[in-house]
């Protein structure tokens, strides 16, 4: 096994200006599962292409351990990769599938057999090992792409999505596997995707993307209680986080009806470029419903319920007299209220809420940078 190390990696495409990939420092550890997460077009997938030796590396280094593997050819790097389409071979068995990589490097079959049984054995492949892919389904398929990485035994193994051509319940499902697999074997695992909900579940760390410059690296926790700027708070997390831009008036923040204090390390931060306001965030769960006559309740008037069951999530719009702010939650301009599943308000209903004491995430309108502890 080995550790991977992204020294200032840069990759720009030939006839563009931008780089794709932007110096990307990024140490994975030994053993670690780590993923790279972001919107499509963000770098994620040239970053692992790169690593795998696909794409070349215009500026700085990449090591796999203590070795400089920039200049190295694919083959020789000692890594596996799964895709997300499976690119198995139609006409051969399972078995033959998984122990293709060996057979072209001469290995005695014996070992090849060997090594292809008890692969099928972690993935519960045992009994499809003479059948061929067409026999098999989307998430079996996937497995068999797996096994053929596992059977070589690399020092790293590289995912590019390869959960996103199954359904959604085959989704969660294999997502558990491919973690649990990960943590039995060992092998450093770099997985790229763009589903934020698969990055918190399954990486010890999580490595955010955008526009091919590195937002945030660490632990799913981490990511969710401190994003570091306005991207990585509006992207990670399901439902998004609340996001808005507020006036500033005697260091509190207008939201709505409501003001909210800033702490004074907060308000010493800010900047003329800021033009006296300040972005608020907060998470649906961060929000109590609140008395009407409460003092630092906003309003919001309810356009739709998601019941879940065990969950429910008001939609709806922040009441206010004049500007409202920008409030929103991801792609959608509404603002999302978790409740009590058994206390549900009726569509056209206003409802009051507060935010909960310290649970509000504070921003820089000019930067985007956490102001905030």
């Amino acid at each position: 096994m080995a550790s991977v190390t992204y020294d200032h990696a840069t990759r720009i495409y030939p006839g563009t200006e931008r780089p794709a990939v932007d110096q990307l420092n990024l140490q994975v550890e030994d053993g670690e599962f780590l993923v790279l997460v972001g919107p499509s077009g963000c770098g994620k997938s040239t970053s692992l292409r790169m690593l795998a030796g696909l794409e070349d590396v215009n500026g700085g280094h990449i090591y796999i351990g203590d070795r400089d593997v920039t200049d190295v050819q694919p083959k020789d790097r000692d890594i596996a990769m799964v895709f997300q389409n499976y690119a198995l071979y139609p006409h051969m068995s399972v078995a033959d599938n998984m122990g293709f990589a060996l057979k072209i490097a001469g290995t005695p079959k014996a070992e090849i057999r060997q090594r292809v049984e008890e692969a099928a054995k972690i993935l519960d492949l045992t009994e499809y090992l003479d059948r061929k892919p067409k026999a098999l389904s989307g998430g079996q398929r996937q497995r068999v792409a797996m096994g053929r990485a596992i059977v070589r035994q690399p020092q790293v193994f590289l995912m590019d999505e390869p959960l996103s051509n199954l359904d959604a319940k085959l989704r969660v499902q294999t997502r558990t596997q491919i973690a649990s697999l990960q943590r039995r074997l060992g092998v450093t695992t770099v997985y790229v995707t763009h589903d934020q909900t698969e990055a918190l579940t399954m990486g010890d760390r999580i490595a955010v993307l955008k526009d091919g410059l590195l937002q945030q690296v660490g632990t799913p926790r981490e990511m969710y209680d401190t994003p570091a700027n306005t991207f990585v708070a509006g992207f990670i997390g399901s439902p998004a986080m609340n996001i808005g831009t507020f006036e500033v008036r005697d260091g509190k923040a207008i939201v709505g009806h409501a003001a909210v204090p800033l702490e004074r390390h907060v308000l010493d931060q800010l900047t003329d470029a800021d033009n006296g306001q300040v972005v608020v965030g907060f998470r649906p769960e961060s929000l109590d419903i609140a008395h009407d006559d409460s003092q630092d309740a906003f309003q919001v008037k309810v356009n739709l319920v998601e019941e879940l069951g065990s969950d429910a999530f008001v939609y709806g719009e922040l009441q206010a007299d004049g500007s409202a702010g920008d409030l929103h939650s991801g792609s959608s301009d509404q603002v999302i209220v978790r409740i009590d599943p058994r206390e549900v308000p009726m569509k056209g209903d206003t409802i009051h809420v507060t935010i909960k004491q310290g649970q509000e995430h504070v921003f820089s309108p000019s930067t985007g940078a956490r102001l905030s502890h």
